[in-house]
């Protein structure tokens, strides 16, 4: 059974920065493409960004490019996030998801997904 947990949210100024990370378990994680998705209240769920199985190929939301980093740590079963100059604007839960098979090609599909963590919420006040 996959289990995702999101840890790393927070509130912070506009112009910082947070890290957020995703732990996983229930199978090969370094098999398997992953991806952070986030909601802000009244909106739909948005990509964010998502990383290949082995960490080479990652791809981004054009709101995020240049500001966002994903990276994964397959030793550790993890994927972060390192979000830098926040805007209000990025206020949402953020989540993490997974992908049902290994070696998927996501590229911010949100219909690729099928596993989802619970969420951190990220505040950036003005």
């Amino acid at each position: 059974q996959v289990q995702l947990v999101a840890s790393g949210g927070g509130l912070v100024p506009a112009g910082g920065s947070l890290r957020l990370s995703c732990a996983a378990s229930g199978r090969a994680f370094g098999n398997f493409a992953m991806g952070w998705f986030r909601q802000a209240p009244g909106k739909e769920r948005e990509f964010v960004a998502d990383i290949s199985w082995s960490g080479r190929s990652t791809y981004y939301a054009d709101s995020v490019k240049g500001r966002f980093t994903i990276s994964r740590d397959n030793a550790k079963n993890s994927m972060y996030l390192q979000m830098n100059t926040l805007k209000p604007d990025d206020s949402a839960v953020y989540y993490c998801a997974a992908p049902p098979r290994a070696f998927t090609i996501t590229q911010g599909r949100e219909s690729s997904y099928v596993y989802w963590g619970e969420g951190t919420q990220v505040t950036v006040s003005s």
